[in-house]
């Protein structure tokens, strides 16, 4: 826990700083809801394809990022919201104008009780 996922556009790849991003969500994540550093994990997924209203998706005008936080229950909904809010600020500072609209958004979620991990 925290466990971190970002899907994005592939379009977003040279002008997305992924380990910037990283680093610096770490970093707010434990700030802002008591993590642990070394509990930080984050996953990043490329889209080859996505679409945007009618625009045609093969024009690549378009690219989104979607950030999903899951964390332990017991965090207060400031606490989600500053989250979700620091990551939209966080994009920004970490994905350089790439010729396209960029369309971020960023969620938390409580992990289920029944989450369990294990590290070998």
């Amino acid at each position: 826990m925290p466990q971190i996922t970002v899907d994005y556009s592939s379009t977003m790849d040279p002008a997305f700083d992924r380990a910037g991003f990283a680093r610096a969500l770490h970093a707010s994540v434990v700030e802002i809801a008591a993590a642990k550093p070394e509990a930080c994990k984050t996953l990043f997924r490329p889209a080859e394809f996505t679409a945007f209203g009618y625009d045609d998706p093969e024009e690549r005008g378009h690219a989104v990022v979607h950030v999903t936080l899951g964390l332990l229950a017991g965090r207060t909904d400031e606490t989600k919201t500053k989250l979700t809010e620091t990551v939209l600020e966080l994009l920004r500072a970490h994905v350089a104008d790439g010729g396209f609209v960029l369309h971020a958004s960023a969620e938390v979620r409580d992990l289920d009780p029944s989450y369990r991990k294990y590290e070998s």
